[in-house]
């Protein structure tokens, strides 16, 4: 596809993959397979890995290549599919977008590597577009907007901002530039509808991979000009897993994947260090999701 064609496709609710593990610690492929499934049925237009909610943290490099070839595979052409780096130097990011671009990812989304203040504006401007080179580019997180006004002038192949940080910050960004880069909302539906007067049209979203209901009644709302509804929507179910992800064993990303275990899509494990909820906190999210009636009782 074309830069204007990616560009088109972004729109709506966006999965952020959660990578799922067996009780072991591998990598679960056919969970990985369903919650693709769900998402792509419920109406995402987009299966994106990331490093946050993929759990790059806890894979190797060889193991979030792997997993970046199974979701192209899996995925099949039914969605766009986004990888993702862990912030690496340039030539290991120009390596990996070789890599993606041969085995069929659409968008390579590159989170800028940062300590101490040690890229300058331009040098990080020139790290995207030597991926933008190989492939198309999703920038995320907060680059400079020195970076960002350099990139403007430089590159067509930049065509996404995944915002997931200041909000103000991404609030400026979708102004100025999301025409040419369409931004892609992350946290939840309530950080989404802020940015909405911004022109952002697209956010990421828990329920796409658990009850593609909730979204669609959320974006029809929004493009029927009901923001009555579209609130209410956030109110009913997106505000209180949030609040409750705050103090949910491992927090939100625990929370999230025992959601898809209650869901019977994935199970709840994940490797160590990183905590798994035991069954007590798994049935206070039953009841979360019984008593705004997306879960039978029993």
């Amino acid at each position: 596809m074309s830069s204007d064609e990616l560009r088109a496709r972004i729109a709506g609710p966006v999965c952020s993959f959660p990578t799922p593990f067996t009780h072991d610690g591998a990598i679960d492929e056919q969970a990985a397979h369903r919650i693709i499934d769900v998402a792509i049925d419920g109406g995402s237009e987009m299966i994106m890995l990331t490093l946050g909610d993929s759990l790059f943290t806890i894979l190797t490099d060889d193991e979030v290549a792997d997993l970046t070839r199974l979701v192209v595979e899996h995925v099949a052409g039914r969605a766009l599919v986004v990888a993702a780096d862990r912030m690496w130097w340039t030539g290991k990011v120009v390596e990996f977008a070789t890599y993606c671009r041969d085995v069929g990812v659409d968008i390579l989304m590159i989170r800028p590597p940062d300590w101490g203040g040690s890229p300058s504006p331009e040098s990080l401007a020139a790290h995207y577009a030597a991926a933008a080179a190989v492939m198309p580019v999703m920038l995320v997180g907060m680059p400079p907007l020195r970076t960002l006004e350099i990139l403007a002038n430089m590159t067509p192949n930049v065509v996404a901002f995944k915002e997931d940080m200041d909000l103000s910050y991404s609030f400026q960004v979708a102004r100025q530039y999301g025409d040419r880069w369409p931004m892609i909302a992350g946290g939840g539906k309530a950080r989404h509808l802020m940015l909405w007067p911004a022109g952002v049209r697209a956010s990421l979203s828990i329920y796409i991979r658990l009850a593609p209901d909730v979204p669609r009644a959320y974006w029809q709302a929004l493009r029927e000009g009901n923001l009555a509804e579209a609130r209410r929507v956030v109110d009913t179910y997106d505000q209180p897993l949030f609040r409750m992800g705050e103090t949910f064993p491992g927090g939100l990303d625990s929370l999230q994947h025992c959601a898809m275990e209650l869901f019977g899509i994935a199970p709840r494990w994940r490797r160590s260090p990183y905590v798994t909820a035991d069954d007590e906190a798994i049935e206070q999210l039953r009841g979360f999701f019984q008593d705004v009636g997306l879960l039978a009782t029993r």
